[in-house]
Protein backbone atom coordinates (compact mmCIF):
# COMPACT_ATOMS: atom_id res chain seq x y z
CA UNK A 1 0.00 0.00 0.00
CA UNK A 2 2.72 2.43 -0.38
CA UNK A 3 1.29 3.94 -3.63
CA UNK A 4 -2.03 4.25 -1.78
CA UNK A 5 -3.32 6.85 0.02
CA UNK A 6 -6.07 6.99 2.36
CA UNK A 7 -8.94 9.81 3.18
CA UNK A 8 -11.87 10.20 5.17
CA UNK A 9 -14.91 11.02 3.52
CA UNK A 10 -18.82 11.80 3.73
CA UNK A 11 -20.06 12.15 7.00
CA UNK A 12 -17.07 12.72 9.09
CA UNK A 13 -16.40 15.81 7.36
CA UNK A 14 -19.17 17.23 6.40
CA UNK A 15 -20.36 17.00 9.88
CA UNK A 16 -16.63 18.38 11.19
CA UNK A 17 -17.18 21.33 8.90
CA UNK A 18 -20.74 21.63 10.39
CA UNK A 19 -19.26 21.73 14.18
CA UNK A 20 -22.29 19.12 14.93
CA UNK A 21 -20.75 15.42 16.67
CA UNK A 22 -19.08 12.85 14.59
CA UNK A 23 -20.30 9.64 15.58
CA UNK A 24 -18.50 7.74 12.60
CA UNK A 25 -15.47 7.84 10.41
CA UNK A 26 -15.29 6.53 6.73
CA UNK A 27 -12.55 6.51 4.48
CA UNK A 28 -12.03 5.59 1.26
CA UNK A 29 -8.47 4.09 -0.38
CA UNK A 30 -7.19 5.46 -3.63
CA UNK A 31 -4.30 3.43 -5.16
CA UNK A 32 -4.96 0.12 -3.44
CA UNK A 33 -6.45 -3.79 -4.37
CA UNK A 34 -8.41 -6.06 -1.92
CA UNK A 35 -5.38 -7.90 -1.93
CA UNK A 36 -3.15 -5.34 -0.48
CA UNK A 37 -5.94 -4.87 2.39
CA UNK A 38 -6.24 -8.18 3.05
CA UNK A 39 -2.44 -8.42 3.44
CA UNK A 40 -2.61 -5.99 5.91
CA UNK A 41 -5.37 -7.32 8.03
CA UNK A 42 -8.67 -5.70 7.23
CA UNK A 43 -11.66 -7.98 6.65
CA UNK A 44 -13.76 -7.62 3.88
CA UNK A 45 -17.39 -7.29 4.34
CA UNK A 46 -19.08 -5.39 1.39
CA UNK A 47 -20.26 -8.04 -1.10
CA UNK A 48 -21.44 -5.61 -3.12
CA UNK A 49 -18.52 -3.45 -3.65
CA UNK A 50 -15.42 -3.66 -1.78
CA UNK A 51 -15.50 -2.46 1.79
CA UNK A 52 -12.82 -3.60 4.58
CA UNK A 53 -12.77 -3.08 8.15
CA UNK A 54 -9.83 -1.86 10.38
CA UNK A 55 -7.69 -4.49 11.89
CA UNK A 56 -8.07 -2.53 15.02
CA UNK A 57 -10.37 0.41 15.06
CA UNK A 58 -13.03 -1.85 12.55
CA UNK A 59 -13.98 1.56 10.78
CA UNK A 60 -15.15 1.21 7.58
CA UNK A 61 -12.46 1.18 4.63
CA UNK A 62 -13.52 1.54 0.72
CA UNK A 63 -11.40 1.11 -1.95
CA UNK A 64 -12.23 4.32 -4.61
CA UNK A 65 -15.16 3.20 -7.05
CA UNK A 66 -16.99 4.10 -9.87
CA UNK A 67 -20.32 2.78 -10.71
CA UNK A 68 -22.20 2.47 -14.08
CA UNK A 69 -26.46 1.82 -13.86
CA UNK A 70 -26.91 -2.23 -14.94
CA UNK A 71 -29.99 -2.79 -13.61
CA UNK A 72 -33.23 -1.36 -11.77
CA UNK A 73 -33.19 -0.29 -8.02
CA UNK A 74 -30.52 0.91 -5.37
CA UNK A 75 -28.78 -2.60 -6.40
CA UNK A 76 -28.53 -1.92 -10.06
CA UNK A 77 -24.87 -0.83 -10.03
CA UNK A 78 -21.79 -2.16 -11.57
CA UNK A 79 -18.97 -1.50 -9.79
CA UNK A 80 -15.52 -0.46 -10.75
CA UNK A 81 -12.81 -0.50 -7.98
CA UNK A 82 -9.29 -0.78 -9.66
CA UNK A 83 -6.37 0.98 -8.31
CA UNK A 84 -6.50 3.65 -11.33
CA UNK A 85 -9.85 5.05 -9.90
CA UNK A 86 -9.15 8.42 -8.93
CA UNK A 87 -10.32 10.14 -5.20
CA UNK A 88 -12.32 12.27 -7.32
CA UNK A 89 -14.16 9.94 -9.63
CA UNK A 90 -15.08 8.60 -6.33
CA UNK A 91 -16.51 11.63 -4.94
CA UNK A 92 -18.22 12.19 -8.31
CA UNK A 93 -20.67 9.10 -7.67
CA UNK A 94 -21.70 10.15 -4.35
CA UNK A 95 -25.35 11.95 -3.62
CA UNK A 96 -24.98 15.14 -2.44
CA UNK A 97 -21.97 17.51 -2.48
CA UNK A 98 -22.00 18.22 1.18
CA UNK A 99 -21.24 14.27 1.58
CA UNK A 100 -18.98 14.76 -1.81
CA UNK A 101 -15.89 16.24 0.44
CA UNK A 102 -12.85 14.30 1.60
CA UNK A 103 -10.23 15.28 4.42
CA UNK A 104 -6.26 14.01 4.01
CA UNK A 105 -3.95 12.40 6.32
CA UNK A 106 -3.00 15.97 6.62
CA UNK A 107 -6.30 17.44 7.01
CA UNK A 108 -6.36 18.83 3.50
CA UNK A 109 -10.00 19.37 2.13
CA UNK A 110 -10.52 17.87 -1.39
CA UNK A 111 -13.56 19.61 -2.48
CA UNK A 112 -14.04 19.37 -6.35
CA UNK A 113 -17.86 19.77 -6.57
CA UNK A 114 -18.46 22.74 -4.57
CA UNK A 115 -19.77 20.88 -0.91
CA UNK A 116 -17.93 23.69 1.27
CA UNK A 117 -20.12 26.60 -0.72
CA UNK A 118 -23.15 24.42 -0.43
CA UNK A 119 -22.45 24.18 3.51
CA UNK A 120 -22.09 27.90 3.60
CA UNK A 121 -24.84 28.44 1.18
CA UNK A 122 -27.05 25.73 3.52
CA UNK A 123 -28.00 23.93 0.25
CA UNK A 124 -28.65 20.19 -0.41
CA UNK A 125 -27.42 19.82 -4.00
CA UNK A 126 -27.12 16.65 -6.24
CA UNK A 127 -23.18 15.92 -7.33
CA UNK A 128 -24.17 15.01 -11.16
CA UNK A 129 -27.02 13.58 -13.23
CA UNK A 130 -26.33 10.17 -12.00
CA UNK A 131 -28.21 11.21 -8.83
CA UNK A 132 -31.28 10.09 -10.51
CA UNK A 133 -30.45 7.10 -11.21
CA UNK A 134 -30.38 5.67 -7.53
CA UNK A 135 -34.03 5.61 -6.03
CA UNK A 136 -32.77 4.91 -2.17
CA UNK A 137 -31.44 9.09 -2.56
CA UNK A 138 -34.53 10.08 -2.38
CA UNK A 139 -35.13 8.82 0.86
CA UNK A 140 -31.48 10.13 2.51
CA UNK A 141 -31.88 13.30 0.47
CA UNK A 142 -35.16 13.65 2.96
CA UNK A 143 -33.27 12.07 5.88
CA UNK A 144 -30.74 15.21 5.66
CA UNK A 145 -32.87 17.86 5.15
CA UNK A 146 -34.36 16.79 8.29
CA UNK A 147 -30.91 16.36 10.21
CA UNK A 148 -29.92 19.73 8.95
CA UNK A 149 -33.02 22.15 8.72
CA UNK A 150 -32.81 23.07 12.38
CA UNK A 151 -29.63 24.75 11.03
CA UNK A 152 -31.17 26.57 7.95
CA UNK A 153 -30.40 23.62 5.32
CA UNK A 154 -32.95 23.64 2.03
CA UNK A 155 -32.92 21.07 -0.64
CA UNK A 156 -32.02 23.04 -4.20
CA UNK A 157 -34.57 23.50 -7.20
CA UNK A 158 -32.87 21.06 -9.22
CA UNK A 159 -32.35 18.15 -6.59
CA UNK A 160 -36.23 18.94 -5.88
CA UNK A 161 -36.78 18.09 -9.68
CA UNK A 162 -34.47 14.94 -9.74
CA UNK A 163 -36.29 13.67 -6.96
CA UNK A 164 -39.86 13.94 -8.31
CA UNK A 165 -38.13 12.55 -11.61
CA UNK A 166 -36.66 9.45 -9.74
CA UNK A 167 -40.55 9.23 -7.97
CA UNK A 168 -42.37 9.23 -11.37
CA UNK A 169 -39.97 6.35 -12.74
CA UNK A 170 -41.08 4.09 -10.83
CA UNK A 171 -37.78 2.74 -9.22
CA UNK A 172 -39.14 3.21 -5.39
CA UNK A 173 -40.88 0.08 -5.80
CA UNK A 174 -37.39 -1.65 -6.18
CA UNK A 175 -36.15 -0.35 -2.24
CA UNK A 176 -35.88 -3.14 -0.06
CA UNK A 177 -39.27 -2.45 3.04
CA UNK A 178 -36.38 -2.94 5.56
CA UNK A 179 -33.98 0.30 4.06
CA UNK A 180 -37.31 2.10 3.58
CA UNK A 181 -38.02 1.70 7.41
CA UNK A 182 -34.05 1.98 8.61
CA UNK A 183 -34.14 5.58 6.65
CA UNK A 184 -37.11 6.25 8.07
CA UNK A 185 -35.84 5.42 11.62
CA UNK A 186 -32.88 7.59 11.24
CA UNK A 187 -35.03 10.58 10.35
CA UNK A 188 -36.95 10.10 13.50
CA UNK A 189 -34.05 9.99 15.67
CA UNK A 190 -33.29 13.60 13.93
CA UNK A 191 -34.30 17.27 15.45
CA UNK A 192 -36.88 17.74 12.86
CA UNK A 193 -38.55 13.88 12.07
CA UNK A 194 -41.17 15.83 10.20
CA UNK A 195 -39.27 17.54 7.12
CA UNK A 196 -38.78 13.97 5.87
CA UNK A 197 -42.51 13.42 5.25
CA UNK A 198 -42.61 16.92 4.17
CA UNK A 199 -40.04 16.39 1.37
CA UNK A 200 -41.64 12.76 0.72
CA UNK A 201 -45.04 14.03 0.85
CA UNK A 202 -43.80 17.01 -1.80
CA UNK A 203 -41.86 14.88 -4.32
CA UNK A 204 -44.82 12.27 -4.55
CA UNK A 205 -42.36 9.63 -3.03
CA UNK A 206 -44.57 9.61 0.26
CA UNK A 207 -48.12 8.37 -1.84
CA UNK A 208 -46.03 5.39 -3.37
CA UNK A 209 -43.92 4.25 -0.09
CA UNK A 210 -46.14 5.16 2.38
CA UNK A 211 -49.86 5.48 0.87
CA UNK A 212 -51.87 5.51 4.26
CA UNK A 213 -49.33 9.21 5.20
CA UNK A 214 -50.01 10.40 2.14
CA UNK A 215 -53.71 10.03 2.38
CA UNK A 216 -53.59 11.67 5.93
CA UNK A 217 -51.68 14.88 4.87
CA UNK A 218 -53.90 15.07 2.38
CA UNK A 219 -56.87 15.50 4.60
CA UNK A 220 -55.14 16.58 7.28
CA UNK A 221 -52.29 19.00 6.13
CA UNK A 222 -52.13 19.84 9.78
CA UNK A 223 -51.67 15.78 10.79
CA UNK A 224 -47.37 16.80 11.29
CA UNK A 225 -48.44 19.16 14.20
CA UNK A 226 -47.90 16.69 16.87
CA UNK A 227 -44.50 14.91 15.59
CA UNK A 228 -43.19 18.64 16.01
CA UNK A 229 -44.64 19.52 19.15
CA UNK A 230 -43.22 16.43 20.76
CA UNK A 231 -39.98 16.68 18.81
CA UNK A 232 -39.04 19.54 20.85
CA UNK A 233 -39.14 17.55 24.02
CA UNK A 234 -39.12 13.96 23.56
CA UNK A 235 -36.24 11.82 21.19
CA UNK A 236 -37.54 8.59 21.84
CA UNK A 237 -38.13 7.65 17.61
CA UNK A 238 -41.19 4.96 18.78
CA UNK A 239 -42.69 7.89 20.34
CA UNK A 240 -41.99 9.69 17.50
CA UNK A 241 -43.57 7.53 15.26
CA UNK A 242 -46.77 7.20 17.32
CA UNK A 243 -47.16 11.33 17.31
CA UNK A 244 -47.74 10.65 13.37
CA UNK A 245 -49.52 7.24 13.40
CA UNK A 246 -51.83 7.77 16.13
CA UNK A 247 -54.31 9.81 14.16
CA UNK A 248 -54.52 6.15 11.60
CA UNK A 249 -56.70 3.18 12.68
CA UNK A 250 -55.66 -0.32 13.45
CA UNK A 251 -55.98 -1.66 9.45
CA UNK A 252 -53.97 1.44 8.05
CA UNK A 253 -51.26 1.05 10.76
CA UNK A 254 -51.09 -2.42 9.86
CA UNK A 255 -51.11 -2.06 6.37
CA UNK A 256 -48.37 0.34 6.89
CA UNK A 257 -46.09 -1.81 9.32
CA UNK A 258 -46.29 -4.70 6.67
CA UNK A 259 -44.89 -2.21 3.24
CA UNK A 260 -42.18 -0.79 5.39
CA UNK A 261 -41.33 -3.61 7.43
CA UNK A 262 -41.96 -1.44 10.90
CA UNK A 263 -40.34 -3.62 14.18
CA UNK A 264 -43.25 -5.17 16.44
CA UNK A 265 -42.56 -2.89 19.60
CA UNK A 266 -43.24 0.36 17.62
CA UNK A 267 -45.79 -0.77 15.63
CA UNK A 268 -47.81 -2.08 19.09
CA UNK A 269 -47.34 1.06 20.37
CA UNK A 270 -49.01 2.50 17.56
CA UNK A 271 -51.75 0.78 18.05
CA UNK A 272 -52.19 1.12 21.23
CA UNK A 273 -51.74 4.98 21.31
CA UNK A 274 -54.50 5.07 18.42
CA UNK A 275 -56.99 3.12 20.16
CA UNK A 276 -56.45 4.24 23.40
CA UNK A 277 -55.10 8.02 23.66
CA UNK A 278 -58.17 9.54 24.04
CA UNK A 279 -59.03 7.61 27.18
CA UNK A 280 -55.51 8.07 28.82
CA UNK A 281 -55.92 11.63 28.28
CA UNK A 282 -59.37 11.61 30.01
CA UNK A 283 -57.85 9.51 32.37
CA UNK A 284 -59.80 11.21 35.65
CA UNK A 285 -63.03 11.08 34.55
CA UNK A 286 -63.13 7.17 34.35
CA UNK A 287 -64.86 4.60 36.50
CA UNK A 288 -62.39 2.15 38.10
CA UNK A 289 -63.24 -0.59 35.65
CA UNK A 290 -62.38 1.85 32.57
CA UNK A 291 -59.43 2.68 34.47
CA UNK A 292 -57.85 -0.83 35.05
CA UNK A 293 -59.03 -2.12 31.67
CA UNK A 294 -57.17 0.90 30.17
CA UNK A 295 -54.01 0.69 32.14
CA UNK A 296 -54.03 -3.33 31.27
CA UNK A 297 -54.73 -2.49 27.28
CA UNK A 298 -51.23 -0.17 27.50
CA UNK A 299 -49.43 -2.40 29.06
CA UNK A 300 -48.74 0.18 32.17
CA UNK A 301 -49.32 -3.02 34.85
CA UNK A 302 -45.80 -4.84 33.29
CA UNK A 303 -44.59 -1.78 31.86
CA UNK A 304 -44.46 1.38 33.88
CA UNK A 305 -41.42 3.00 32.18
CA UNK A 306 -43.51 3.59 29.48
CA UNK A 307 -45.87 6.12 31.33
CA UNK A 308 -43.42 9.17 30.85
CA UNK A 309 -43.54 8.64 27.27
CA UNK A 310 -47.00 7.93 26.78
CA UNK A 311 -47.93 10.99 28.43
CA UNK A 312 -45.21 13.09 27.02
CA UNK A 313 -47.14 12.21 23.54
CA UNK A 314 -50.62 13.26 25.31
CA UNK A 315 -49.28 15.97 26.21
CA UNK A 316 -48.36 17.48 22.18
CA UNK A 317 -51.31 15.56 21.24
CA UNK A 318 -53.56 18.23 23.49
CA UNK A 319 -51.72 20.91 22.76
CA UNK A 320 -52.02 20.30 18.97
CA UNK A 321 -55.79 19.70 19.15
CA UNK A 322 -57.11 21.33 22.15
CA UNK A 323 -54.60 24.05 23.12
CA UNK A 324 -57.22 26.25 24.95
CA UNK A 325 -57.54 23.52 27.73
CA UNK A 326 -54.29 23.24 28.51
CA UNK A 327 -52.76 19.68 29.65
CA UNK A 328 -53.36 18.32 33.51
CA UNK A 329 -51.40 15.31 33.80
CA UNK A 330 -52.87 11.98 35.09
CA UNK A 331 -49.48 10.74 36.13
CA UNK A 332 -50.21 10.88 39.89
CA UNK A 333 -53.39 9.24 39.71
CA UNK A 334 -52.12 6.44 37.75
CA UNK A 335 -48.90 6.20 39.67
CA UNK A 336 -51.50 5.64 42.68
CA UNK A 337 -53.80 3.13 41.02
CA UNK A 338 -50.84 0.81 40.12
CA UNK A 339 -49.35 1.10 43.10
CA UNK A 340 -52.93 -0.40 44.37
CA UNK A 341 -52.92 -2.62 41.61
CA UNK A 342 -49.91 -4.21 42.68
CA UNK A 343 -50.33 -4.76 46.50
CA UNK A 344 -53.45 -7.27 45.35
CA UNK A 345 -51.35 -10.52 45.35
CA UNK A 346 -52.51 -13.41 43.67
CA UNK A 347 -50.96 -15.53 46.35
CA UNK A 348 -53.76 -14.40 49.11
CA UNK A 349 -56.62 -15.43 46.83
CA UNK A 350 -55.23 -18.73 45.60
CA UNK A 351 -54.63 -19.19 49.63
CA UNK A 352 -59.24 -18.03 49.33
CA UNK A 353 -59.18 -21.09 46.99
CA UNK A 354 -59.20 -19.62 43.97
CA UNK A 355 -57.13 -21.65 40.64
CA UNK A 356 -56.83 -21.21 37.11
CA UNK A 357 -60.00 -19.24 35.43
CA UNK A 358 -61.38 -17.90 38.84
CA UNK A 359 -58.27 -17.08 40.26
CA UNK A 360 -57.80 -14.71 37.21
CA UNK A 361 -61.56 -13.09 37.56
CA UNK A 362 -61.26 -12.97 41.32
CA UNK A 363 -58.04 -11.08 40.35
CA UNK A 364 -59.34 -8.34 38.17
CA UNK A 365 -61.98 -7.90 40.40
CA UNK A 366 -60.02 -7.15 43.56
CA UNK A 367 -57.92 -5.10 41.33
CA UNK A 368 -60.25 -3.06 40.35
CA UNK A 369 -62.20 -2.25 43.99
CA UNK A 370 -58.55 -1.45 45.17
CA UNK A 371 -58.81 1.32 42.65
Amino acid sequence: MAASQTYLVGGAVRDQLLGLAVHERDYVVVGSTPEALLALGYTQVGRDFPVFLHPKSKEEYALARTERKAGQGYKGFAVHATPQVTLEDDLLRRDLTINAIAQSSEGQLIDPYGGQEDIQAKLLRHVSEAFSEDPLRVLRTARFAAHLHHLGFSIAAKTKALLATITCSGELATLAKERVWQETHKALSSQSPWVYFEVLEACGALHELMPALADLLNRRPQALNTLKLLSEFNTNTDVRLCALLYQLNKLQIEHLAAQIKIPNVPKALALATSNHQRALRAYTELDAAQRHLLLSNLGLMRHTELLDELLSLCQAITQNQEPLFGWLSPKQHILEDLAKIQRVKPSELMLQGFSGKALGEALKKAQIESI
